[in-house]
C-alpha cells in the first residue's frame, strides 16, 4: 500500500499546486506523510458531514475541491466548526488534501467533468492558460452541443444530469432558441462574461450568477444563461478525479479503494416560488 506522500505526489502531478490562483489555498491541510493509505474519499466540501462520512468509510485520505481555510486562520480550536473538522480528521488518522483552482484549470479539469456529464464535445478552454503550449489548460470550456437542442431541452438535460439541489436550474433566454455552442464553467462564473461574449457561444452554463452581471449580459447579447447550483456544477469533478486516481492506483499496484461522496453539501435546503398568496 502507498504512503500518503506517494499519493499526494500523484495528486500534485494531476493538479500542480503552483497552477493555483495566488489567492487560493490548496494542498495538504493535515496528515502524516509516512502514514499508509488504503481508502480515499473525494468530495466537493470539507464540511463536518463529509469528514464524518470519511470516518464511517474508514478512509485515510479525504480529497476536496473547496479549501478548508481559504482566508487563513489563527486557531484550529474544536470550539470552531472548522477546527472541529480538523480535530475529527486528526483523531481518526485521516489526511485532508485540497485541489481547487489548480483543478479548475487542469486538463482534464472541473469544467471538462461538467461538460462530460452533459455529453458535450469540448473544443477548447474559455480562458486559455498562457503557459500551456498545447492550449488545452485554462478556465472554463467551450463546447459543442451535438446534435443542437433548444434551450428548453438543453436546460432539461442539465437539470436531469446534475445532482438535484434545492435551487434546481435557472434559465434566461428564449426557450425555443437553438443551442449549438455553450460555454461551461464549474462554480461561480459571472466574472467570465467578457470571455463568454468574445467566444460567440449560444449559451453559458455556470453557477452563482448575480442579478446585475446577468441582466447586463442579457441586454448586450441574445446569450442564453443557465444557472445551476455551485455544488452541483463541481460535483462531476469528484467522479472524474476518482477515476484518475483509480487509474494511477492500478498502474502502481496500490490497490486503493477510491470513493465519491454523494452527500449533498449545497447550503440551500428548500426552494419556494415567490409570489403573493391568492
Amino acid at each position: 500500500m502507498p504512503r500518503l506522500s506517494e499519493v499526494i505526489a500523484a495528486l500534485d502531478a494531476l493538479w500542480p499546486p503552483e497552477r493555483a490562483e495566488s489567492w487560493d489555498a490548496v494542498g495538504t491541510v493535515c496528515g502524516d506523510p509516512d502514514a499508509d493509505v488504503t481508502r480515499v474519499l473525494f468530495a466537493v466540501d470539507p464540511v463536518q458531514e463529509t469528514v464524518d462520512e470519511a470516518v464511517r468509510l474508514g478512509a485515510n485520505l479525504l480529497v476536496t475541491h473547496h479549501p478548508l481555510y481559504l482566508r487563513g486562520t489563527t486557531t484550529v480550536a474544536a470550539s470552531t466548526f472548522k477546527g472541529r473538522s480538523v480535530h475529527t480528521l486528526i483523531k481518526n488518522d485521516i489526511a485532508l488534501h485540497v485541489a481547487h483552482t489548480n483543478a479548475d484549470s487542469a486538463d482534464p479539469g472541473v469544467s471538462d467533468a461538467l461538460a462530460g456529464a452533459l455529453d458535450l464535445r469540448v473544443t477548447g478552454p474559455l480562458v486559455p492558460d498562457p503557459t500551456d503550449p498545447k492550449g488545452h489548460r485554462g478556465l472554463g470550456r467551450i463546447c459543442e452541443v451535438d446534435p443542437p437542442a433548444t434551450l428548453r431541452h438543453f436546460a432539461a438535460r442539465v437539470a436531469a444530469r446534475l445532482p438535484a439541489t434545492a435551487q434546481g436550474v435557472r434559465v434566461a433566454g428564449d426557450p425555443d432558441a437553438l443551442i449549438r455552442t455553450v460555454a461551461v464553467s464549474g462554480g461561480s462564473g459571472d466574472s467570465l462574461f467578457a470571455e463568454v461574449r468574445a467566444a460567440g457561444v449560444d449559451a453559458f452554463l455556470t453557477a452563482d450568477l448575480r442579478h446585475h452581471p446577468a441582466s447586463e449580459a442579457r441586454e448586450q447579447t441574445p446569450l442564453a444563461l443557465i444557472d445551476a447550483a455551485h455544488w452541483a456544477t463541481e460535483w462531476p469533478w469528484c467522479e472524474q478525479a476518482a477515476a484518475q486516481l483509480d487509474e494511477i492506483s492500478d498502474r502502481h499496484g496500490w490497490d486503493l479503494r477510491v470513493h465519491v461522496s454523494k452527500t449533498v453539501t449545497d447550503p440551500w435546503t428548500t426552494h419556494h416560488s415567490s409570489g403573493a398568496p391568492n
